[in-house]
């Protein structure tokens, strides 16, 4: 097998055409292989070698760089001054010079070389102009098919294009098959030294704003629009949604007549995912109390240095205002920005009447406490009137604790009556 090069210059214009790539590209492609193939038949793998091809003629130039030195050590790379001035009269000490060749044919085993070499590197510059393509459509949203599920990552087809979903960017107890049509939203083009790779992802809260806006067209006119969103793919996602005309419901645009539209966004995305949509407000009070929804608030006060709030719920709330795992709190706090902890109606009370009482020096309760759980005999009392005024202060304490007595009742009574 020898390579012709006639034949490949018909071959190059063909792959141009067949594979929608620039005939510049695929030349230059192409006698990179030729390079390396010589490299490997007739030189040396150290030396440079640069080709030229001319498809009109289909011939090659090979160029093969050596360093004009005073006595040559390696005729493949060295060669002296008077066989450089031959090639370029001002040629000097130190000097890189080309040589020209012009071989008739390659042997078989640079013919395999290049076969190779091109095929690879063919691929690789299709991929590339793939990529420049789908730079266009980065922040978009695409059909692809799934190809195979390679462990936690699914790779896709896009066209003529191949995207890889890792596990981050998947939603969550989502089952993926080959064969699979589903909607993508096309992330980014990562570069790395396989080459360019397109990333997808169905996790990101884009892909949710993308499919409302397909199914929202007051979104394209601005009548309505998504202040902002926090997701927990799979779990529970969280929407604001504001109005920039009069009188226009922002909500229920996004819900639909009869939920229609929030329900097709949810079967793309799956049932599992459930889809909150609040009204956006400016302030932050008012925001929060919105976000937490359907929990009824009953106070909020919030430092906003610190980016905090406390929001006080009825008791009965409680367990709404944080949700399951915490979700409600915890996407409330990502859609509004503040740290929010949530506090019962009861806590805050005790939060507020234990304060006065730790400013007061004396505490009388705590004697109380001390004679309840110690036996009166226990107590060291050296002084007689440290004994009677104890017992006069335990006596004063079991009548006070007394209920009123039917004597005591009719003797008050007694007044009244008259």
């Amino acid at each position: 097998m020898e390579l012709d090069f006639k034949q490949l210059s018909m071959v190059i214009k063909a792959i141009s055409e067949e594979k929608n790539l620039p005939e510049e590209s695929v030349r230059e492609v192409v006698e990179q292989a030729l390079a390396a193939a010589y490299r490997k038949d007739f030189g040396d793998r150290d030396q440079e070698i640069r080709v030229e091809m001319n498809l009109n003629k289909g011939s090659i130039d090979i160029y093969i760089a050596k360093d004009v030195v005073k006595e040559v050590g390696d005729e493949r790379f060295e060669l002296t001054l008077d066989q450089a001035k031959k090639i370029k009269k001002d040629a000097k000490i130190d000097d890189q010079i080309e040589i020209m060749e012009q071989p008739e044919t390659f042997g078989r085993v640079a013919a395999q070389t290049a076969k190779q070499v091109i095929l690879q590197r063919l691929r690789e510059a299709e991929r590339e102009i793939i990529m420049n393509e789908f730079e266009d459509k980065i922040g978009t949203v695409v059909n692809g098919i799934v190809s195979r599920v390679e462990g936690r990552m699914v790779r896709f087809e896009l066209g003529k294009a191949q995207a890889i979903m890792p596990m981050n960017e998947q939603i969550q107890n989502e089952r993926y098959h080959a064969g699979q049509r589903l909607k993508v939203f096309i992330k980014e083009i990562e570069r790395g030294f396989r080459g360019p790779q397109l990333v997808v992802s169905r996790g990101n809260v884009e892909f949710i704003e993308w499919l409302f806006r397909a199914e929202v067209p007051e979104m394209e006119s601005g009548a309505v629009e998504i202040k902002a969103i926090a997701r927990e793919a799979g779990v529970r996602s969280k929407i604001a949604v504001a109005s920039t005309v009069p009188g226009v419901d922002p909500v229920g645009t996004f819900v639909g007549g009869h939920g229609t539209r929030v329900n097709a966004v949810m079967s793309e995305v799956g049932e599992r995912e459930k889809i909150d949509i609040v009204v956006w407000d400016d302030a932050p009070i008012k925001m929060i109390e919105n976000a937490l929804s359907p929990t009824k608030v009953s106070k909020i006060d919030i430092n906003e240095k610190a980016m905090k709030a406390a929001v006080i719920v009825p008791e009965d709330q409680l367990s709404i205002a944080i949700g399951k795992s915490g979700q409600n709190v915890r996407l409330a706090s990502k859609i509004t920005g503040y740290e929010l902890d949530i506090v019962s109606e009861n806590d805050g009370q005790q939060a507020t009447s234990e304060q006065p009482a730790a400013e007061q020096p004396v505490v009388s309760e705590s004697k109380h406490e001390e004679k309840v759980s110690k036996p009166l005999g226990g107590q060291k009392l050296k002084k007689k009137e440290q004994l009677e005024s104890s017992l006069l202060e335990a006596i004063d304490e079991y009548g006070s604790s007394d209920e009123p007595t039917e004597t005591t009742e009719k003797a008050e009574e007694k007044p009244a009556d008259k």
